[in-house]
């Protein structure tokens, strides 16, 4: 390991455990690698690192998804949503936990946003199974783990940064498509352990509605459900781009809160837009700092040199594999999912290369594992959003939460082994040859 990639390390090591704020861990220790290299000016090549970071087309993506998730959160979407799902799931024993998780699955795949999904369907579903004699720990963890699946449905934000972490190589199409399998072979891992669950502590049914009630309630959800066959379908069909796509989504969204709804009111739009440019401000010094401290890892061939050590350390694909997800399983305790993309996205693309994996392949499991992380502490916001609303603490919930977690990793396996999961839609549809 050369001097400044031991700086770089320690540096940042000591920074997250001091509780510095992610970015300024990233930021503080490429300068301070630079200086160590001493071949540029650190604080003007750092700078001028973190502006080319976030100057992408592509990243116009970002804040206009984050603007479709926060209408949607305000504008009576998730509660057409809950109905829906109602319809479907809520008549089986532990009937609101099958609800929770299909919403979630719905409003994520639509929202792309994890955080959102636990706020919108939480802030309801929680209180109302805590209100039908459901353990408050039980439907924590139900929230909390089901809106994990949005960010593998797409439209996800996740993906738009991994595809920039690629440098291109794989397109957002295509990570768009890999990632319905997934997704929903998670959402039906969650749903099996909910319904062991709610049989061993026979938790109640839900109500079966008459066939004029389902179809009103279908009715009253396709609206919020057709943003996704207008924002996927219009990418498929090559109508407009991941970008022009999320810009085409907020349109959709705030036609449907304030004017069809009339749920957002047009005084309020002001302090949604002022909400989303705080959030898009923290994500893009993420990304700017995170594409910093990679430009400098690869000006010091720590790619290169992480991807010999793990293949001089075993030549078994399945063992490299399971390493790989066991280090960013790690990670994801203690780092947000967009800066570890960012960052590890360009370590292990080398080993992966050599491994014969698909880089689209291996973007759907590194997104599967930091999903995990959302759910873990001591960083995960899904947690801890979801025992804030929950009215629980973190530490009551954990129990609970271990068979969910349990699923999920289970999930991770199945689709880090068996490629064809994940590359079964991209290749039926042409994104991948």
């Amino acid at each position: 390991m050369s001097f400044p990639t031991l700086v770089l390390v320690l540096s940042f090591t000591i920074l997250v455990v001091l509780n510095v704020p992610i970015a300024f861990c990233m930021g503080i220790s490429t300068v301070l690698a630079l200086l160590a290299m001493g071949d540029l000016p650190a604080f003007v090549a750092t700078a001028h690192k973190i502006a080319t970071g976030i100057n992408s087309f592509t990243l116009l993506a970002i804040p206009f998804f984050i603007l479709s998730g926060l209408l949607m959160g305000h504008g009576g979407i998730a509660r057409r949503l809950i109905d829906f799902a109602n319809v479907i799931v809520g008549r089986f024993r532990g009937g609101l936990a099958f609800v929770n998780i299909l919403t979630c699955m719905l409003f994520g795949a639509i929202s792309g946003s994890a955080t959102a999904a636990v706020s919108a369907i939480g802030g309801f579903m929680i209180p109302l199974m805590n209100k039908m004699g459901y353990n408050r720990e039980f439907n924590t963890s139900v929230t909390v783990t089901a809106a994990t699946t949005g960010l593998l449905i797409p439209p996800s934000n996740a993906m738009i940064v991994y595809s920039l972490a690629t440098g291109g190589i794989v397109s957002i199409a295509a990570l768009f498509m890999a990632g319905y399998v997934p997704g929903i072979l998670t959402g039906i891992s969650l749903m099996i352990v909910s319904g062991i669950i709610s049989i061993r502590k026979n938790y109640g049914k839900g109500e079966i509605y008459a066939f004029k009630e389902g179809l009103f309630r279908f009715l009253r959800a396709i609206p919020p459900m057709m943003l996704v066959f207008i924002v996927v379908g219009g990418i498929l069909m090559g109508w407009f781009t991941p970008t022009e796509a999320s810009a085409i989504g907020v349109l959709y969204t705030l036609v449907l809160a304030v004017f069809i709804y009339r749920e957002v009111k047009i005084s309020q739009l002001p302090q949604i837009l002022l909400q989303c440019g705080v959030t898009t401000s923290v994500v893009f010094l993420l990304i700017g700092t995170s594409m910093a401290m990679s430009w400098v890892m690869a000006a010091e061939n720590v790619p290169q040199n992480i991807s010999a050590s793990l293949m001089n350390l075993t030549d078994n694909k399945i063992v490299i594999l399971l390493i790989i997800n066991a280090l960013m399983l790690v990670v994801g305790c203690f780092m947000d999912m967009t800066p570890a993309i960012l960052i590890f996205t360009p370590i292990f693309l080398p080993v992966i290369a050599k491994l014969g994996m698909h880089p689209l392949h291996f973007g759907i499991i590194l997104i599967m594992n930091l999903n995990i992380g959302l759910c873990t502490p001591p960083v995960g916001t899904a947690l801890f959003l979801g025992c804030s609303i929950g009215e629980t603490t973190v530490t009551k919930t954990v129990r609970h939460i271990l068979p969910f977690f349990i699923a999920m990793i289970v999930t991770l396996l199945v689709c880090t082994y068996v490629p064809q999961i994940t590359m079964w839609l991209p290749l039926k549809l042409g994104f991948v040859k």
